[in-house]
């Protein structure tokens, strides 16, 4: 079912912004899965003596669902390809070339914030975990549906998902008229996603999202028709943290936005439902869903890449792309840096991309060495 219709925009980063630190007395102590924001351990340099925990790696807290999950499987080198992948690729530089030449990374607008909260336990202040803040929040809200598209009726089941919703004080949701936010319970492993979300009179309303529970035991995406991006694909699996950039790598699946997409009935796995929109039957447009990765035969150290493009790059190669929204741009994801701001935080981004806008980060990139995988790629 055809849900939303998203636009992108381009945005200039200021160079002038600083990359905060958060949390530079302590280290998260060496816990597996996201279980490691339970604790914090203060450092040996700031105690000065005894030894320092190891950190948890950057990406604990987001690695909320099931290990066999999709996000967090590597494509094997081997991998046999979709038929028809140098048609589907061909389609995709073309896209590249005719919307503005490049692929932006959006941070602040059609990114979702992602909130990490904890509700049971812990820190009565807010905690860190290799530079994510972790809030405490001991009050719950409703969430109220609003029919920003004049459907003229409200889901109850929808309704019955935002009840008692942990939002911390100070939370905002994206930029942009999508108005994205995310909230993670690492208390209760839930996961509440809101699209055009905003606050009236002290009420927090949305116009569509979802809720999963029990993440831990999710392959990473919502039942049809919940969820916010147009496949039901969870911000939290596909978007690019701060975290990642800074710790070098990107160890999951990453979520990429094209501009045009196959019609809405046909998309691949893991997407359980598309926006996509094809009436005249656009030959080679990529379905929703789709995975696509960088051909990994490429030698990405010798391309003239940006440390972020190269990272990307790398992680393209290894866990590859999905297709899992349609947009006036060719786009990925960052955690939005919202995520940071209650707990004092300056956007890390500027920093992070070299002082680069975010369209200039992935110049050079090799798009057209991407390879698309067959249909429904490693369904279970």
């Amino acid at each position: 079912m055809r849900h939303f219709l998203r636009v992108s925009v381009f945005f200039l980063v200021s160079a002038t912004s600083s990359c905060g630190g958060g949390g530079t007395n302590t280290t998260a102590a060496a816990l597996s899965g996201n279980d490691a924001y339970a604790a914090t351990v203060t450092s040996a340099a700031s105690a000065g003596s005894g030894t320092p925990a190891a950190a948890a790696p950057a990406s604990s807290l987001y690695r909320v669902f099931s290990p066999q999950s999709f996000w967090y499987q590597p494509i094997p080198a081997n991998a046999p390809l979709n038929p028809n992948s140098a048609a589907y690729v061909q389609n995709l530089v073309s896209q590249v070339q005719t919307y503005y030449g490049n692929v932006n990374l959006n941070t602040t607008n059609y990114a979702s914030p992602i909130y990490f909260v904890q509700t049971v336990g812990g820190s009565s202040s807010v905690t860190w975990v290799n530079g994510t803040p972790v809030y405490p929040v001991s009050k719950r809200v409703n969430v109220g549906f609003w029919d920003c598209q004049n459907k003229g009726w409200t889901d109850p089941n929808l309704v019955a998902q935002w009840q008692g919703v942990p939002i911390p004080a100070g939370a905002t949701p994206a930029g942009g008229t999508d108005s994205e936010m995310s909230i993670y319970d690492l208390s209760t492993h839930t996961l509440w996603e809101f699209w055009v979300t905003r606050q009236v009179n002290g009420q927090w309303q949305a116009c569509w999202g979802g809720r999963l529970q029990n993440t831990d035991q999710n392959i990473g995406a919502f039942p049809n028709p919940y969820g916010t991006t147009a496949t039901g694909l969870p911000f939290i699996g596909g978007e690019i943290s701060a975290e990642d950039l800074a710790g070098g790598s990107i160890n999951h699946a990453m979520g990429i936005s094209l501009v045009n997409v196959e019609n809405w009935n046909i998309f691949s796995w893991p997407a359980t439902r598309s926006d996509g929109h094809n009436p005249t039957n656009v030959p080679n447009l990529i379905p929703e869903g789709t995975r696509l990765r960088l051909d990994p035969s490429v030698n990405v150290d010798a391309l003239n890449l940006t440390p972020v493009g190269r990272m990307i790059a790398k992680a393209a190669q290894t866990y590859g792309f999905v297709v899992w929204d349609k947009a006036g741009a060719l786009s990925l994801r960052m955690v939005n840096p919202a995520s940071y701001k209650p707990a004092g935080m300056t956007d890390p981004y500027p920093a992070l991309f070299g002082g680069l806008p975010s369209y200039q980060v992935l110049q050079n990139f090799p798009w057209n060495k991407l390879q698309v995988m067959p249909n429904n790629y490693a369904k279970p």
